[in-house]
């Protein structure tokens, strides 16, 4: 698969050394230049290549979005359209200034990314400190493989980022739609952060009380 991840911070660079270690087409990008880039490109090697945010959303058939909320406005929209978005955004209004939509909770930041960029967003690997998801994947079936909740509204897009998850060692979680579904692993609820087994998760969310 070709993935194109726009943000090379924690969470973006070990997302790309996931995929190329399981064989995909990876190209990553950073809002300094893909020349700032080349000792992620070199230190991660096999196929990752360093490409500008519009040539990574372009490239991706599957794009990973892994930048600080308050710039989500500053994505290549025309080249995100209808493509399948992995939204690993967090809202935190002391970094990125108050919205008083999420102030308010009258929606979910991936619901305003979605309707900026009308993608097929999916909300994952917004929960998971980053230093699990770069030292805790875990083969199919141990008793120690971690959840990953994921949120969003089509079919599809979803079940191809649960593959991704399951590949790199996690269990993925349905957490519903982006918007209810996503309030559930958002900053503040019960599932951001928690260091929880798919069964353990799966229940907190059957109970009502993952948020």
């Amino acid at each position: 698969m070709k993935i194109g991840i726009i943000g090379a911070g924690r969470v973006g660079s070990t997302l790309a050394r996931h995929f190329v270690r399981i064989g995909h087409d990876v190209v990553i990008s950073n809002s300094r230049g893909p020349e700032t880039l080349s000792g992620l490109v070199e230190e991660i090697g096999g196929t990752l290549r360093a490409v500008t945010a519009e040539q990574a959303a372009t490239f991706g058939q599957v794009v990973v979005v892994c930048i600080p909320y308050g710039r989500y406005k500053e994505l290549p929209t025309d080249a995100l359209k209808d493509k399948v978005v992995i939204d690993t955004c967090n809202y935190y209004a002391q970094r990125d200034g108050h919205d008083p939509e999420l102030d308010d909770d009258r929606t979910t930041s991936s619901e305003k990314i979605r309707a900026h960029t009308n993608a097929n967003v999916v909300k994952a690997f917004n929960a998971i400190h980053w230093e699990n998801l770069r030292d805790r994947g875990r083969p199919k079936g141990d008793p120690g493989r971690l959840a990953v909740p994921i949120s969003g509204t089509d079919t599809e897009a979803k079940a191809v980022v649960a593959g991704l998850i399951r590949d790199i060692g996690f269990d993925p979680v349905d957490a519903g739609d982006i918007g209810r579904g996503g309030r559930t692993h958002q900053p503040g609820a019960r599932l951001y952060g928690a260091e929880l087994t798919a069964e353990e998760a799966n229940a907190l969310l059957r109970a009502g009380a993952a948020t």
